[in-house]
């Protein structure tokens, strides 16, 4: 099993055909948390429970982003999201997927945007699990087109 951090494929053909609003008031994007068991790529196309964390404290689906409006560094367009804390968990998480569950305004949707690797296994026992997002800006932002 593997997980590769990468802007996931089907989203940039979905984002070219205006199925995601990043904007502070447009779609819902979530964050999931997967274990080392989890196969997780640039071909990932939607948020799947295979390979997700499970203990206490941590919902299925996991927790829903707030977004950084998009705005332009340079001739970088960007967009990224606040620091997403899961509260009061016991997991043990390898990587990460970003999805909206909005996609086109239709609820219920799982279309995945980003895979995060951690790099190695990330714990919290009864605590919180903190997930940092790169500075917003041309060479870091979690999202960027060049």
């Amino acid at each position: 099993m593997a997980i590769s951090q990468a802007m996931c494929t089907s989203f940039k053909k979905e984002l070219l055909e205006g199925k995601h609003d990043f904007n502070s008031a447009g779609h819902t994007f979530k964050l999931a948390l997967y274990s080392a068991a989890a196969t997780l790529s640039a071909g990932t196309t939607n948020f799947t429970t295979s390979g997700e964390v499970v203990g206490a404290g941590y919902t299925t689906g996991g927790i829903e982003l707030t977004q950084v409006d998009p705005t332009i560094d340079g001739t970088v367009g960007i967009t990224n999201f606040a620091t997403a804390t899961f509260t009061a968990v016991s997991i043990t998480a390898r990587g990460g997927l970003i999805y909206n569950t909005t996609t086109d305004g239709t609820a219920g949707t799982t279309n995945a945007v980003a895979v995060l690797d951690f790099s190695a296994d990330q714990t919290a026992v009864a605590g919180n699990f903190t997930v940092s997002f790169p500075t917003a800006d041309g060479t870091s932002a979690i999202l960027r087109i060049e």
